[in-house]
């Protein structure tokens, strides 16, 4: 089908980590997903299948983590027949401060190892991504042990506006384009 699309939430899969700053990515999902259910599909993805206007969005939470999301990402590219320029990945972004967010297609992965096992199951960066800005840690924290913390008391209180923008910009990057959705969202 020409008009479907393919949203890949990053995250990794179990209550321990759900509402980590790794998880946003999945966090976007379910706001996007508006109550609906995500089943499980035999790529080892969660989807959930929703229309935003005239276009079908399959949605994907991998069931493993992060650094093995490449396989079943592209098992579902397979699967539904979908072009690499209608991927998109969600994920958070060090390099931003909290409740930034960037669109761009391509790209580097600039450490991320969910965007690394993407790229290297997919043989191209090509695919667009929404960059979702978690900040980096205040002092010697390691990046690695900081992203897999829970939010702030004073991130909670600001997270669901930022994850519904995170779900505005998906909506626009596939009704839209890239343009549109940049001048819109990249603050």
């Amino acid at each position: 089908m020409a008009d479907r699309w393919l949203v890949i939430g990053l995250g990794n899969p179990g209550a321990e980590y759900e509402k980590t700053r790794h998880n946003i990515g999945q966090m976007v999902l379910d706001q996007l997903a508006e109550n609906q259910k995500f089943s499980t599909h035999k790529s080892r993805m969660q989807i959930c299948e929703i229309k935003s206007g005239d276009q079908q969005l399959v949605l994907a939470k991998s069931r493993g983590y992060m650094n093995e999301t490449g396989g079943p990402a592209k098992a579902l590219v397979d699967f539904y027949k979908i072009d690499i320029e209608k991927v998109i990945a969600i994920h958070d972004e060090l390099d931003l401060p909290f409740n930034a967010l960037r669109i761009k297609q391509g790209g580097g992965d600039n450490g991320h190892n969910g965007l690394k096992s993407l790229t290297d199951s997919f043989s191209t960066a090509d695919y667009f991504r929404i960059r979702m800005g978690i900040g980096r840690p205040i002092g010697d924290q390691d990046p690695a042990d900081f992203v897999l913390k829970p939010f702030n008391k004073e991130e909670r209180s600001q997270i669901d506006p930022f994850c519904q923008r995170g779900a505005d910009a998906i909506k626009s990057l596939v009704l839209n384009g890239l343009d549109r959705a940049q001048t819109a969202f990249n603050s």
